[in-house]
């Protein structure tokens, strides 16, 4: 087990919504804040780029799409602009950037995480394996490719979105590839406050059991809604009660579970950052390794395929001609 000692940071901030380049421009202030500060990786919120769309949870689907359009049009594409823009960031800061957006893949968007090395490279795009609820009115899903953790020289690095933390197969998965920092994105806490289910209690709760279940340090970046977006989303009484400003509770929690950063209020922006310490796994690990000395599979075992399945499957030119031809050969017989 490596004794590997660095900063990490989690970003508690509100995006510039539906605005990718003011994202962007905000996030390398963030980023290099972050490097100044000493970190070697930094952790921003689930579709922080270009923000959550929260209308989806405020009226129906048909309203709803007079936002599509724009979200659209400023949800990232692999490669393009912005992209570049946060792997130069990345290099020039010589950090790992991790960034939590929604994905432009010609006609449709995903949940994504893209993790940048600090050479500014490329290590994971993944996304989502399935978007919860009303999300599916505009992300499509992930497969099995997306559950993987990476080794650099900061650690066995992961990723997973929101309540894909509480899918106890897919964390199990990840536990099994030996997960030493897990980056944990979320959009914000202040949606719905009567559902306690989305609210910051229950999910913080399950960060926090993320980290002492896989005995792995959890950086748990959490989005803001700003006064802006509230203005420009809320326009009835009914959904001025269905979200407020507010929102952010991200924290970064240790291998046995603790917190170990003083919270922001959940209105408050900026930088949460606490030394990783890898060497702490093994102490944890002791107690409870869930994939190693603590499991039974000759009693319990997971089936996990990561293999992407293709869309389209092109026929062999070769193989088609000697169909064609036996083919050919029947039709005169």
């Amino acid at each position: 087990m490596s004794s590997t000692k660095f900063k990490a940071a989690v970003v508690q901030a509100a995006p510039v919504f539906m605005n990718l380049d003011g994202c962007v421009d905000k996030a390398i202030d963030l980023i290099e804040k972050a490097s100044q500060e000493g970190a070697r990786i930094i952790a921003f919120p689930e579709c922080w780029f270009p923000g959550y769309p929260w209308w989806i949870w405020l009226s129906i689907t048909a309203h709803n799409m007079k936002y599509f359009q724009q979200y659209h049009e400023n949800s990232l594409v692999l490669g393009g602009d912005a992209y570049a823009r946060l792997s130069r960031s990345a290099a020039e800061n010589k950090i790992y950037v991790s960034a939590g957006v929604s994905e432009r893949d010609y006609g449709s968007l995903y949940i994504a995480q893209l993790l940048f090395d600090d050479q500014g490279e490329l290590v994971q795009g993944r996304r989502k394996l399935k978007p919860t609820h009303m999300e599916r009115t505009v992300f499509g899903e992930g497969n099995g490719s997306d559950i993987e953790v990476f080794e650099s020289d900061i650690g066995r690095l992961g990723q997973l979105c929101c309540w894909e933390h509480l899918q106890p197969l897919t964390k199990y998965a990840m536990y099994s590839m030996h997960e030493q920092v897990h980056i944990a994105a979320w959009p914000s806490f202040s949606c719905y406050p009567r559902a306690y289910s989305l609210g910051p209690e229950l999910n913080c709760a399950v960060a926090q059991v993320y980290a002492v279940e896989g005995q792995c340090y959890v950086l748990s970046s959490c989005g803001v809604v700003s006064q802006e977006m509230v203005d420009l989303l809320v326009e009835t009484e009914e959904q001025a009660e269905l979200l407020s400003v507010g929102g952010g509770f991200a924290q970064i929690y240790a291998p046995d579970g603790s917190p170990v950063c003083d919270p922001m209020p959940e209105t408050e922006e900026g930088l949460l950052i606490a030394e990783i310490d890898l060497g702490a796994i093994a102490i944890a690990k002791s107690f409870a390794d869930p994939v190693g000395h603590y499991s039974r599979p000759d009693v319990m075992r997971l089936l996990l395929n990561r293999s992407a399945q293709p869309k389209v499957e092109e026929f062999p030119s070769e193989g088609f001609e000697e169909v064609t031809a036996e083919q050919d050969v029947a039709n005169d017989d």
